[in-house]
């Protein structure tokens, strides 16, 4: 059975469900906006003004490079006692962990990131713990849990859409047709179109054995993983999951198509309904127009059954460099991009959803098309908490699979092979 995630989004019902409370029941230390030490459930206070220069360096994703640029500017005017010198780069958030901990010392003092690289930098010490409870209670609970390692919260939560679900074309389909997969291929092969979904990705991959309640998750020890695709004991097993994704990539409306490529396909009228996540509503709508639709994910046949196709669910976050020569300015603009008025900001010119739960409950989100699909996927999401290992060998059994299994190789030994790589230990 699948775990509801914690991706509260942008509905009435779960804006009323805050986090009243996440602070740390153990002790420690760690740099505050000061200088000093403080227990990491200390309440963090405003650094004051000073005659120097503040000097800090930013990195955001290259598509946010504007949005940055303003905020940094609000920022300024907001503290205009206060000199800032402030130096913003493009870096991709699915690699941040990567640059960071090339070299922590040398790394941004405010940098964003993709929320399941939260353990691996909280580890090399590389996030700042926050104290401030204002965070907690401002944003939904899915994205503080998601900031959040054994009680201590390490990052400012900034979007909580990180997650995918179905476009389709309402010329094509109805409201009822997208409901089964099965369904959306046949009419797909009668229009001589394409479905398409990024089966070269683990992401999305994941949907089908997480849909049939097999599991893969990191270990206690936040390194190493557990994964049961190729369970022979389960209800639903995973040659069952690889069988039926074979029957999906035999269709000839079926395509594994990376994103750039299904937005290509959008575009051109090739391709009638993908996979895809919020990061495509933009020039997805512009190139349908009033038959532009999205949904949750539909169901896919699997062992006789139809099984609801499952998704990670994440979260953007913004973290603060504990080696940064000011903190405590780094902490302040870190909180001031991902504030309710910036979020709001972001969600305008980009789509994508807020953390931010007044920012959430804000009109035009709530009324987005494409906010309303996540929500509807969300009972079927989980936050995402793979380790290293999971990426490749996914990756490559769903190309197998997306070519048809051309050389007829065992599901069974396919499937144990993927396992025993995602499993291998991590020292």
């Amino acid at each position: 059975m699948i775990k509801k995630a914690v991706c509260a989004l942008l509905c009435v019902a779960v804006i009323s469900t805050l986090v009243t409370g996440c602070r740390s029941s153990e002790k420690g230390s760690s740099n505050t906006p000061d200088g000093s030490a403080k227990s990491l459930n200390a309440i963090y206070t405003k650094p004051p003004v000073t005659d120097e220069t503040i000097e800090l360096a930013l990195w955001g994703a290259e598509g946010d490079q504007k949005i940055l640029k303003e905020a940094v500017k609000g920022f300024e005017e907001e503290n205009p006692k206060q000199k800032f010198d402030i130096k913003i780069g493009a870096q991709s958030e699915s690699k941040a962990k990567d640059e960071v901990l090339k070299d922590i010392e040398s790394a941004a003092d405010v940098y964003s990131f993709a929320d399941d690289q939260i353990n691996s930098l909280v580890e090399a010490g590389a996030l700042q713990p926050i104290y401030d409870e204002d965070i907690i209670e401002e944003n939904t609970q899915g994205s503080v849990e998601a900031s959040t390692i054994d009680g201590v919260l390490y990052a400012y939560p900034y979007t909580a859409d990180n997650g995918y679900f179905m476009y389709y074309n309402k010329k094509y389909f109805s409201e009822d047709d997208v409901k089964t997969l099965d369904g959306m291929l046949r009419i797909a092969e009668k229009a001589g179109k394409t479905i398409a979904m990024d089966w070269s990705s683990a992401w999305y991959i994941y949907s089908f054995f997480g849909g049939a309640g097999l599991e893969a998750s990191l270990c206690n020890d936040g390194k190493n993983m557990q994964c049961n695709w190729n369970a022979t004991d389960t209800e639903i097993k995973g040659v069952d999951v690889a069988q039926a994704m074979l029957d999906i990539s035999a269709s000839k409306s079926f395509k594994s198509l990376e994103d750039k490529d299904i937005q290509k396909g959008f575009k051109d009228g090739s391709v009638i309904a993908g996979v895809d996540g919020t990061w495509a509503s933009t020039k997805t709508e512009k190139a349908w127009g009033k038959d532009y639709g999205t949904c949750k994910l539909p169901t896919y046949t699997c062992a006789g059954k139809q099984i609801q196709m499952a998704s990670f669910a994440g979260y953007k976050l913004m973290g603060v460099n504990p080696y940064s020569k000011n903190v405590g300015w780094a902490l302040e603009l870190a909180k001031w991009i991902t504030n309710e008025k910036n979020q709001t900001k972001h969600f305008v010119k980009t789509g994508i959803g807020p953390s931010n739960i007044a920012a959430a409950s804000d009109d035009a989100v709530r009324n987005s098309s494409t906010i309303n699909a996540l929500i509807e996927q969300a009972d079927y999401a989980n936050i995402q908490r793979v380790g290293e290992n999971f990426w490749e060998p996914v990756a490559a059994f769903g190309k197998v699979m997306a070519n048809g299994n051309e050389d007829g190789i065992d599901l069974q030994k396919l499937l144990d092979q993927m396992v025993k790589e995602v499993t291998v230990t991590v020292e």
